[in-house]
């Protein structure tokens, strides 16, 4: 904004001789009202033209200050000598830094009694509703964007944002829509700015059905915008359509533009919620291992839940192992070992059901009772009885305990062995 407002001055800053001369540029210039009839073309009177052209010298000699002291100096009677001179002091303070403030009550005092011609009135008036956004006056900067607007009979998309950007900055959400509108339609190539303000308006009150259309419109027309494919995921999976939020994704991520750990985990997170395990695993696997995604606990779970979904059950022990591994958390060794157990590697099942036990697990009772079967299975009988002696002990397992027993004794004296 602040380099908008330099040029505006520059501009502004002919050169002497046009400043005082009374060959100005037309006035219906600005304005394109059907009834517009163009007023009388006021020029500078001569005692403050010579001043103001005296001032213009220091200033194109860099001499900022000292143009300033011969303006502050002017004293004029007429109303239109009054008016160019602080529209000059107003724009010469644009330009500085820190002095925006101070150049905002020069040209409001230069423009407010329409003493100007009407271009230069037409001109002010924006310059003013500029400055003050760059200021942070967002209820004045309306105010004169709207006095521009219904003088010049013009409607501009950038005001028509500038607008928007005005009310958000106020907190009036809802006044934004219809200047959003209005310059999405004006804009002869779309512009993302006015989208991306009506979706900030809806998505702040919480009328996410109409983000998401906002969104949609947005990867529509700025395809090849990834920060729109991603946002638009997470839209829908706002609304709980995950369907469309892994559509969505899974789009972005085959085009390459899916590149933050957040995107990949809900990538991943949408695999496993529309029922696709394997792909799930997949990628949060490979993303792990390129480093993106932290290896933690969280991250092995996740893997090991997916892996055990899509019945790959070894390598879900072998990432329910990692997960215990970093705090020994005692359910992740009975999760290790109940899977490696499906998977038939009994030896492995029991060491890491024992490290369950040793850990403190809950489901005593369930983990010997799987204890048991691996070592039935494994022809170990004795140890057998001993953990279905273990699950009597447990009310949830001792009837299941009481029946496997007269089996595990069967079995074994068949085998020879005395229990």
């Amino acid at each position: 904004m602040k380099k908008t407002i330099k040029n505006v001055f520059a501009l502004a800053s002919l050169s002497a001789t046009l400043l005082i001369s009374s060959h100005v540029s037309a006035q219906s210039a600005a304005i394109v009202c059907p009834d517009y009839k163009r007023g009388p073309t006021n020029i500078i009177g001569e005692r403050a033209g010579k001043k103001i052209q005296k001032a213009l010298e220091e200033y194109n000699n860099d001499l900022i200050k000292e143009a300033l002291d011969i303006l502050y100096e002017i004293e004029t009677k007429e109303p239109y000598d009054r008016a160019f001179t602080d529209n000059f002091i107003g724009k010469m303070l644009a330009g500085q830094e820190g002095k925006g403030g101070e150049a905002l009550k020069y040209l409001k005092g230069s423009v407010d009694p329409k003493a100007l011609n009407d271009s230069e009135h037409a001109n002010t008036m924006r310059l003013v509703a500029d400055l003050s956004m760059q200021e942070k006056e967002y209820e004045q900067a309306i105010e004169y964007y709207q006095k521009w607007m219904t003088f010049t009979c013009k409607e501009d998309p950038d005001i028509y944002t500038r607008m928007a950007q005005a009310y958000y900055e106020t907190k009036k959400l809802p006044e934004m829509i219809e200047p959003t509108d209005k310059a999405i339609a004006l804009y002869e190539e779309p512009n993302k700015n006015p989208y991306v303000l009506k979706l900030q308006s809806f998505y702040e009150r919480k009328m996410y059905k109409e983000t998401v259309e906002v969104a949609e419109e947005l990867v529509r027309i700025f395809p090849d915008n990834k920060q729109w494919w991603s946002q638009l995921g997470f839209f829908y999976m706002l609304v709980e359509d995950y369907k469309k939020a892994l559509s969505t994704f899974e789009i972005a991520y085959n085009k390459g533009y899916l590149s933050k750990k957040s995107e990949i985990k809900a990538l991943a997170q949408l695999y496993a919620t529309n029922d696709i395990p394997y792909k799930a695993a997949v990628v949060l696997e490979k993303h792990m291992n390129e480093g993106l995604i932290e290896k933690d606990e969280n991250t092995y779970s996740s893997l090991a839940n997916s892996w055990h979904q899509a019945r790959d059950y070894k390598k879900a022990a072998g990432y329910y192992e990692k997960a215990a591994g970093v705090n020994s958390d005692a359910d992740y060794y009975r999760k290790q070992g109940i899977l490696l157990h499906a998977a038939e590697d009994y030896k492995g099942a029991l060491k890491a059901l024992q490290k369950a036990l040793d850990s403190g697990a809950d489901q005593e009772g369930r983990i010997h009772l799987t204890m048991m079967e691996a070592h039935i299975y494994t022809g170990n009988f004795k140890q057998a009885i001993v953990h279905v002696k273990e699950a009597k002990k447990h009310s949830n397992t001792s009837r299941n305990a009481r029946a496997w027993e007269p089996y595990i004794r069967e079995k074994a004296k068949n085998n020879g062995i005395r229990l």
